[in-house]
């Protein structure tokens, strides 16, 4: 959201021992009585806007991939070199003892703070509030809330709805415990508060304030909540079929049972924030003619583009230092890339995806109609480096637009200022293991999100998509293919997000997919692997796919990292075969978070999640 961090710290500061602010482990804790500080707050505008700001920084930051979130090295569309909390996900060695990223306190405590501004803001004496602003803001903080509980529900599934209540912390511990409401309640009301909010923000927030919620943003969530859903975790899942409160109530009821339903209504739902006409595919044209590599590469460049329906402006230090390769020079984390299963995933320039699967040794499965090669060299001009043509690896040769956009390898050219530095990931390498741990395991780092027009160590700003019309185009075909397969929108659509990527029509391609839902549904889903790439969408994906014990666990593939270079520019011949980097762990109760011990010890009537 485009809002001041000085506020949020500011109000921190201010309200270090009042109410707003919840310094406990738990939303359960006990806290200080409200003192006139917090009386005060209400009688200025500029008191209650920083107020709403407060309630606003509870969000997850998006841009520090490794310290905020496990949702790129958690993935299997990503390693990162660092020894974080991803890393004990990766392996299985986490428990309820030490769950990483545990935003449960983080989410609860802004379910609190967004309350307790409705609340209050509704008879503010403030005389220089104007009612629009009041209604307004009420509205955003009510969001926010409702935002919150959809990330709990995200990672533990069914929770405690709070609804408006404040907890009376004078009453005793065993007064204040709760058990889970359903997740058929919990998706039910946060879709209801989405709706109301719906009524009242706008269509599109004034420039000073984008990144704001409008009305957008609360159908997107409904349709990615819906989405969630109606997919197979949640949707015909035996696992949870017997769990319950203490007092016998489901929390999953119904969940052995497929409905049919649910992707119906994802579907209408994904259509509904289409059929507004309030965003667009960014494309790019060059002499006038689509520009797919341009389109797609400054989608994430570009400052709030039409296809953004909500982003966070962020500084872009953490997003790209990590992404800059060691050897260049400067300020340089260079450990994050895509994993080897990740660079398969990228079709064709025929639009034909290369590999099919893999043999029980790990060798790709090739589809030999869509000409991929992992022998022999070819030179080639670099779509976005550009200068003379290079000796390049068969593997990148004649790739779709968006893998070039997206995977930097060794021995490219690292092309920010005009640079003519050739990296390389390879022992002893410029950027490679050795001398540092920062390298990436995998032997290939992200590109998107660079900016080689930036000078060295101006990092710039960028504007990170949370949700974009790109996903939606990818939720509607996809709910629309599960319900109604032989929908004629599910080719029209699919083939919208791949003209702009300049990838040929999937009725062309694949024409036995056409209405074949079984083969359509693996299309669809390699199709949103690809375009949402890095976007933090693939570590949900596959859990609620309930292909993770496929996806995420087991040997994950790279180039060999490991073969010692002659020179620090040299990437040898060795280098370029697959090779293991990690071994990761998946089990099935690895598909939702579990509760920490401390809240289960805290309040006797949470039920754990399956497997902990």
């Amino acid at each position: 959201m485009k809002i001041s961090t000085n506020i949020f710290k500011t109000l921190l500061c201010c309200f270090l021992f009042s109410i707003l602010f919840v310094s406990c482990d738990s939303y359960l804790d006990r806290e200080e009585d409200m003192s006139m500080t917090f009386e005060k707050i209400w009688e200025r505008r500029a008191t209650i806007q920083e107020a709403l700001s407060n309630a606003w920084g509870y969000m997850t930051n998006p841009d520090n991939q490794g310290e905020n979130h496990p949702f790129t090295g958690a993935s299997d569309e990503a390693t990162i070199a660092y020894n974080l909390g991803y890393r004990a996900m990766n392996e299985g060695r986490w428990n309820p003892s030490n769950p990483p990223y545990n935003k449960w306190p983080q989410y609860y405590r802004g379910i609190r703070e967004a309350t307790i501004f409705m609340r209050y803001v509704q008879t503010a004496p403030a005389r220089d509030l104007m009612e629009t602003e009041r209604v307004q803001w009420y509205a955003e903080a009510r969001f926010a809330r409702a935002y919150y509980y959809y990330q709990l529900v995200q990672l533990f599934g069914p929770v405690m709805l709070l609804e408006d209540e404040l907890l009376d912390f004078n009453l005793s511990i065993a007064d204040l415990q709760r058990q889970r409401n359903s997740m058929d309640e919990c998706v039910a009301w946060i879709i209801s508060e989405l709706k109301a909010v719906e009524e009242i923000l706008p269509y599109v927030q004034p420039s000073v304030y984008f990144g704001k919620p409008t009305k957008g943003v609360c159908r997107t969530l409904t349709a990615n909540l819906l989405l969630f859903y109606a997919r197979p975790l949640y949707n015909g899942n035996t696992l949870y079929a017997n769990m319950t409160n203490p007092d016998g109530s489901y929390l999953f009821p119904g969940i052995a049972t497929v409905n049919m339903d649910r992707w119906r209504d994802a579907a209408a739902a994904a259509k509904a924030v289409i059929d507004m006409n309030q965003y667009n595919l960014h494309r790019v044209y060059t002499g006038g003619v689509l520009n797919p590599l341009e389109s797609y590469r400054k989608l994430f460049l570009d400052m709030w583009s039409n296809e953004i329906i909500w982003g966070r402006f962020i500084d872009s230090f953490w997003m790209r230092v990590h992404t800059r390769p060691r050897g260049v020079g400067g300020t340089a984390y260079g450990g994050i890339g895509p994993t080897q299963q990740q660079v398969d995933a990228f079709a064709m320039a025929n639009g034909r995806y290369p590999i099919t699967g893999y043999n029980p040794d790990g060798s790709p499965i090739i589809d030999t109609a869509s000409g991929y090669s992992e022998e022999g060299f070819t030179n080639m001009v670099h779509p976005i480096e550009g200068g003379a043509a290079r000796s390049t690896f068969n593997m990148f040769l004649n790739r779709e637009p968006r893998f070039y956009a997206t995977v930097f390898w060794s021995d490219s050219r690292w092309a920010q200022d005009g640079s003519n530095f050739i990296v390389s990931f390879a022992f002893n390498g410029s950027s490679g293991p050795g001398p540092s741990h920062d390298y990436p395991w995998s032997g290939y780092m992200y590109r998107k999100y660079t900016d080689p027009s930036l000078p060295t160590g101006n990092w710039g700003r960028q504007t990170f998509p949370l949700y974009r019309l790109g996903q939606i185009y990818l939720n509607y075909v996809e709910a629309l293919n599960e319900y109604d397969p032989s929908n004629p929108d599910i080719v029209t659509y699919l083939n919208l997000i791949r003209e702009r990527a300049g990838v040929p029509n999937i009725g062309v391609v694949y024409p036995e997919a056409v209405g074949n839902r079984d083969l359509m549904r693996e299309l669809i889903r390699n199709e949103r692997r690809v375009e949402l790439v890095n976007e933090q969408k693939r570590f949900f994906d596959t859990r609620t796919w309930m292909i993770a014990e496929q996806t995420d666990a087991g040997p994950m593939y790279g180039m060999n990292v490991m073969a010692p270079a002659s020179g620090v520019n040299n990437t040898p011949a060795a280098f370029w075969q697959r090779r293991v980097f990690e071994t990761r762990v998946f089990q099935p109760r690895h598909y939702l978070y579990p509760f920490a011990q401390s809240e289960l010890d805290r309040n006797k009537l949470i039920t754990q999640n399956y497997g902990w």
